[in-house]
């Protein structure tokens, strides 16, 4: 049985987004491929709680599981190729009206009163191909100036030995003899006529005479596959980026699924991104808050220069113009916030102390140690 998905995220039912979100990341850093490699144990976790999070984040998806669990989401939904899985796939809503009358893929009452069954496969077997999805993780000066990454993943393709048909060389697919091709099977009952999935060629319309030994007539085989992609400038944590035709392959030659990246941007030890500005705090000594001055500061893309003027104060923001995140879709880069802290010494020297003494008295500070304006607002408590 599944593990259900806000025991699997450790949160309530009740949960917020900010809190879904909050406990994804957290079990996320913890058990993702990537600082655990060789971890199988890790890697079917992260799997796991990526899908939690895909479906308990989309509020439709949310609220079709806590009405009917995991049985809203059979037969549908993406696959998974590396990070997690992921609900683009989509899911049939009749799924569970099937489930409910005993349909599954053999056609039950459900089909047989509203004339379903039969679907991609009835025309030669062919099938579409589930989307994959990849969960990649890039650091910040990737997101900002763009790249290109090779990932490696492993996926259904075509068998070789058979061209996907299944069928083994030198053997053929033939009209299935109970369906006579129609891959549906008709009957009547007094007045009302029944049709369902054809029970020897499931829908297919053909059965194949002796199925390929390489992939047991499924037409597909599981092996390793290498995509080049190419991340543009400005991405951002969830931004999704598809590879056409590199999903699963089709059943029975029918057209292959597609590849979903999604990206994850690495937290950045000075500077934080929000939308496309950055931030960023730099310590200065208080003699050159006091005098003020010039100092070089780190961007994303190289050395800049910021002006102090003389009196800056802790907490006083500066913007450098243009030296944050490029727009994805064109336009200008955001900008780089800068905020200074002001240090305070915490060890002179005894000339230095003699020094800052004589300073604290050619300003009058013994006497008035809060600053003036202050005190006027205080006078009142002070009665």
């Amino acid at each position: 049985m599944a593990n259900d998905y806000y025991e699997l995220l450790g949160v309530a039912r009740d949960a917020s987004e900010a809190d879904l979100k909050k406990a994804y990341r957290k079990l996320a850093v913890k058990y993702h491929p990537d600082k655990n490699p060789g971890d199988a144990t890790a890697e079917a976790k992260f799997k796991e709680i990526s899908e939690a999070y895909d479906v308990l984040k989309d509020a439709d998806k949310r609220a079709a599981y806590d009405r009917y669990g995991h049985a809203a989401f059979k037969q549908g939904g993406m696959g998974n190729a590396g990070g997690g899985r992921g609900g683009m796939g989509g899911h049939d809503p009749f799924d569970i009206f099937r489930e409910a009358f005993g349909g599954g893929g053999g056609g039950g009452i459900f089909e047989e009163f509203f004339g379903g069954g039969g679907g991609s496969r009835a025309s030669g077997g062919a099938e579409h191909g589930a989307d994959l999805r990849y969960d990649l993780e890039i650091s910040l000066e990737e997101a900002a100036k763009g790249t290109e990454k090779e990932i490696r993943y492993r996926r259904p393709v075509s068998c070789k030995k058979c061209g996907g048909s299944g069928a083994e060389p030198g053997s053929r697919k033939v009209t299935c003899p109970t369906c006579g091709g129609a891959g549906q099977v008709t009957s009547n009952r007094g007045f009302i006529s029944f049709r369902q999935v054809c029970p020897s060629c499931q829908g297919a319309g053909q059965t194949i005479e002796k199925p390929c030994s390489d992939c047991r007539g499924e037409g597909r085989v599981m092996d390793s596959s290498t995509v080049k992609v190419r991340i543009p400038a400005g991405v951002a944590t969830g931004s999704k980026l598809r590879s056409a035709g590199k999903g699963e392959a089709g059943h029975m030659g029918g057209q292959a699924g597609d590849l979903y990246i999604i990206i994850h941007v690495k937290d950045h030890e000075l500077f934080e991104r929000h939308d496309n500005d950055l931030f960023c705090e730099v310590p200065i000594k208080f003699t050159l808050a006091a005098l003020g001055g010039s100092i070089s500061v780190p961007t994303l893309f190289g050395k800049g220069s910021l002006k102090i003027p003389a009196g800056t104060q802790t907490g006083t923001t500066f913007r450098l113009r243009e030296q944050g995140i490029p727009a994805l879709r064109g336009g200008r880069k955001g900008d780089l916030l800068i905020r200074v802290q002001v240090e305070v010494p915490t060890k002179l020297t005894s000339d230095q102390k003699a020094k800052l003494e004589d300073y604290a008295e050619a300003c009058g500070d013994p006497a008035n140690p809060v600053s003036e304006p202050f005190v006027e607002k205080a006078k009142k408590f002070f009665r």
